[in-house]
C-alpha cells in the first residue's frame, strides 16, 4: 500500500477545514484547488495552485478576479480565505454591497482594457500622462472616502491603508 506524502496529508487537513467552514472544495488536479462559497445571490470563489517553486499561487475568482499572492503553505491560504469570507459577510450587510461589487468588476475590466491598449497600440506621451493623472485621481478619491468613512471590520487590517 502506497502512503500519502506529507504535502497531500496537509492538503487533506486544509481541505477538511474548508469544508467544515462551509466551502465547496474541488481538486481540479493534484496541484490546483477550487474553493467556493454560496451566499444568497453571491458566489465567492478562489483558486490556488502549487507552483514549480513549491509555493502556492492564490487568487479570488468570484465575485471578481483578483490576484491575492503567493504563499509558502496551504494553511496560510485557508486562514486568508476565512478572513476574506468574514469580510464579505460583513460587507453583504451593507445596502450598497451590489454597487461595491459592480464598481470592483468595472475596475477589473478597466485593468484588462488598459492592458489591451498598451499591448496592441502605440500610445502617445500626452494620452499616457492623461491616463496616469486619472488613475492618481481615483486613488486619491479612494483615500479621501476612507478618511470620512466609519470603519466596520476590525479582525484584520487592510493591506492598502497604513493605519
Amino acid at each position: 500500500m502506497k502512503s500519502k506524502s506529507s504535502r497531500l496529508i496537509r492538503h487533506d487537513i486544509c481541505r477538511q477545514e474548508l469544508l467544515e467552514f462551509g466551502a465547496n472544495v474541488m481538486d481540479v488536479s493534484e496541484i490546483m484547488t477550487y474553493v467556493a462559497f454560496e451566499f444568497a445571490e453571491t458566489t465567492i470563489a478562489y483558486i490556488y495552485s502549487l507552483t514549480p517553486q513549491d509555493t502556492f499561487h492564490f487568487e479570488r475568482a468570484k465575485p471578481y478576479a483578483m490576484e491575492i499572492g503567493s504563499y509558502q503553505t496551504e494553511s496560510e491560504i485557508v486562514d486568508i480565505i476565512k478572513n476574506d469570507i468574514a469580510q464579505f459577510k460583513n460587507a453583504m450587510q451593507s445596502s450598497h454591497f451590489e454597487q461595491f461589487i459592480e464598481i470592483d468588476r468595472r475596475i477589473s475590466e478597466t485593468v484588462r482594457t488598459f492592458e489591451d491598449l498598451y499591448l496592441y497600440y502605440n500610445i502617445d506621451e500626452v494620452s499616457l500622462a492623461k491616463l496616469s493623472a486619472e488613475v492618481e485621481h481615483l486613488q486619491n478619491e479612494i483615500f479621501a472616502i476612507k478618511e470620512c468613512s466609519e470603519r466596520v471590520y476590525f479582525a484584520s487590517n487592510p493591506a492598502s491603508f497604513n493605519d
